[in-house]
């Protein structure tokens, strides 16, 4: 069958996409990449539809209002999309994506190259021609063009005519279509072969594979979750139909992989989708109110959104009290700080629901330190990352928002209804970039997050690229408190651009200690004076849920002389480890290892290089250690060594 006609049918109506199908998820690049290959005549496999009653299936945009037989693309989808998209001008009604990756292709009648329209090479350059125009309006259209380019050159002019007739001939190519039919093709039946035919690759997620299941018995449940979807994409939340499938997972069946939702009837499926769908709206306010996250840019560890789905439903929908809130917003600062959930998602995630369904936030949380070492702290040095792409960039901005930081030139606190979306709130550099960049700063150190932080708009126009010395001590005068509200060092000194390195340092400090508070303040809940003083210094090392050393009792007694060596590094005043303790990568917060005895901040109590003893591990492990600039002693008597040589320094 010729494309033109396959087309021609999916106009008719006679061939649709059931309810089950994905959207479309093609790029740009892959629509390029397949005209390029439709151009040079490269093979691009055929289709598989499946003939049915127009009546006994429900069809991607409702119901198809067709009597008879009905073709549904079980693959091909996104061919066709393609096709039909760059070759009408307009996606067809089944169409469910960004219409974007379909419009503004072009084609370089030279290079022979497909591109999408750069307004700075294409504009007015009839070298470069519109392909959807050259499908709508033919090859004659394009003559007169043709013509003026390679005015006076009778070969060129033949060359063009002939690749502009190659792109249009391209309906006219012939593709071969496999067709199930019989009437002991069931829509379930129907569903095997279509996840058997796209779980190749990487065609279908396995989201998309479990929700085709789903979508079979209830085409309803792909609009339900789209229009949650779309409804918090309003409010400035853009979130992944996958994404939305994982909550609905957790709070049904307590796991991470989608294959759990095959033991999942439908109707329980509704009704939890239902549920996740208000969990979800639930949690976005909480974070918003209660940490400022009032919108998708600055709103990381959303695939810890699962656990707090899983919680909520755990307690019929709503947090037990502000307590639990609090903690649970501890927990989730931390684990997206810490890169809890990158990498093996689902291994972390399962780690977790199953903490909460154990013991509740509080597992939750000791989970985590157990994953850092037994310990949760910001230190200055996290806030080293650069540019709005920095898990520290987030943090940033909550700590603008939950302190009620002023604005610069007002001195009013930037709050939520101030503030709205993102684009109202503009991110000031502290050192104007022009400024640091005609002194050779690098470019990490220009978009550094201490040198960020949020005013309004019209303050930011206002102090426009002076330079620190000048418009920070103008402040000052005008708003005091203002600059120390957004965490300014007041050594006028360190305003000088000479000093920019150590200005950054400085704020770093001042950063740190701010997030340390905060966050400590949602973990442990109103102080009552009496026992203020006793809370832990900003900055200091919180300790582990157990004190060090005390995890398990009878760890040292599993490794033959570590007992002895613990005696030893008592002795010599060192600090006591965690035993049998998960060690995990620094950069991802990924489990690397169970060690014997692991000192997380060195031997000596002013800290040092990380200490692991660890017998037994494999060479990928001994390389994510070393990768991680942990100090790595395979035996208790090679760092009872190491020991000995440090009590002969002192």
């Amino acid at each position: 069958m010729h494309i033109s006609q396959v087309l021609d049918k999916v106009e008719a109506g006679d061939i649709a996409l059931p309810e089950f199908q994905r959207g479309y998820v093609w790029t740009r690049d892959q629509v390029r990449g397949f005209f390029q290959s439709l151009y040079r005549g490269y093979p691009i496999g055929g289709f598989l539809t499946w003939s049915t009653k127009a009546d006994s299936v429900q069809t991607r945009g409702g119901d198809s209002g067709r009597d008879g037989t009905i073709h549904l693309l079980l693959d091909g989808q996104q061919r066709v999309t393609t096709l039909y998209g760059v070759t009408r001008g307009r996606p067809p009604e089944f169409f469910e994506g960004n219409a974007s990756a379909l419009t503004g292709l072009h084609f370089h009648l030279d290079t022979e190259v497909f591109e999408f329209y750069a307004p700075a090479k294409m504009k007015d350059n009839p070298v470069w021609v519109d392909v959807t125009a050259l499908f709508l309006n033919g090859l004659g259209s394009q003559l007169l063009a043709v013509t003026e380019l390679a005015s006076g050159d009778a070969g060129r002019q033949a060359t063009y005519i002939e690749r502009l007739n190659r792109i249009t001939q391209i309906k006219d190519r012939n593709v071969h279509i496999d067709e199930v039919t019989g009437e002991d093709k069931t829509i379930d039946v129907v569903v095997q072969i279509f996840n058997r035919v796209n779980s190749g690759g990487t065609k279908l997620t396995k989201g998309d594979l479990a929700l085709a299941t789903i979508c079979a018995a209830w085409p309803a449940a792909r609009p339900t979750m789209n229009k949650a979807l779309e409804e918090w994409a309003a409010a400035g939340f853009s979130f992944k139909l996958d994404w939305l499938l994982r909550n609905v997972n957790a709070v049904l069946t307590g796991e991470a992989q989608f294959s759990k939702l095959a033991d999942v009837e439908v109707s329980a499926f509704r009704s939890g989708l239902s549920e996740t769908i208000d969990a979800v709206s639930y949690l976005l306010n909480a974070l918003g109110g209660r940490l400022g996250l009032d919108h998708g840019a600055v709103l990381n560890g959303r695939v810890a959104f699962p656990v707090m789905s899983r919680l909520l439903h755990k307690h019929g929908g709503r947090f037990p009290d502000a307590m639990s809130r609090d903690r649970l917003f501890y927990w989730y600062v931390h684990s997206s700080l810490w890169g809890r959930h990158t990498g093996a998602t689902e291994t972390y995630l399962n780690q977790d629901l199953e903490a909460v369904d154990e013991g509740g936030v509080d597992q939750l949380i000791s989970v985590l330190r157990r994953s850092r070492g037994g310990r949760l702290v910001v230190e200055p040095d996290d806030f080293v990352g650069s540019s709005m792409g920095s898990r520290f960039y987030p943090l940033l901005y909550m700590l603008t928002r939950v302190h009620s930081a002023q604005d610069f030139v007002s001195g009013v606190p930037l709050r939520a209804g101030m503030l709205g979306r993102l684009s109202s709130l503009q991110v000031h550099h502290i050192f104007p970039k022009a400024l640091l960049y005609k002194q050779d700063y690098s470019r990490a150190d220009v978009n550094a997050v201490a040198n960020f932080c949020f005013l309004t708009q019209d303050t930011n126009l206002k102090i426009g690229a002076r330079e620190p010395a000048e418009y920070l001590e103008e402040i000052e005068s005008r708003m005091p408190g203002a600059l120390a509200s957004q965490w300014i060092p007041m050594d006028r000194d360190l305003w000088q651009v000479s000093a920019y390195h150590d200005f950054l340092a400085a704020r770093r400090e001042l950063l740190a200690r701010a997030a340390n508070d905060f966050l400590q303040g949602l973990h442990d809940g109103p102080y009552p004076a009496a026992v203020a003083d006793a809370r832990p210094a900003t900055g200091a090392t919180l300790p582990p849920v157990a004190p060090p050393g005390t995890a398990r009792a009878d760890a040292a007694e599993e490794v033959p002389g570590l007992g002895a060596l613990l005696a030893e590094a008592s002795e010599a005043d060192l600090v006591a480890p965690e035993l049998d303790s998960e060690v995990s990568d620094p950069a991802t917060g990924a489990a690397i290892v169970v060690a014997a005895a692991y000192w997380p901040l060195g031997l000596r109590a002013e800290g040092g290089v990380p200490i692991v003893l660890a017998p037994d591990m494999t060479e990928e492990e001994q390389a994510a250690l070393e990768a991680g600039d942990y100090r790595i002693f395979h035996s208790t008597d090679a760092l009872r060594a190491h020991i000995r040589n440090l009590r002969a320094e002192d």
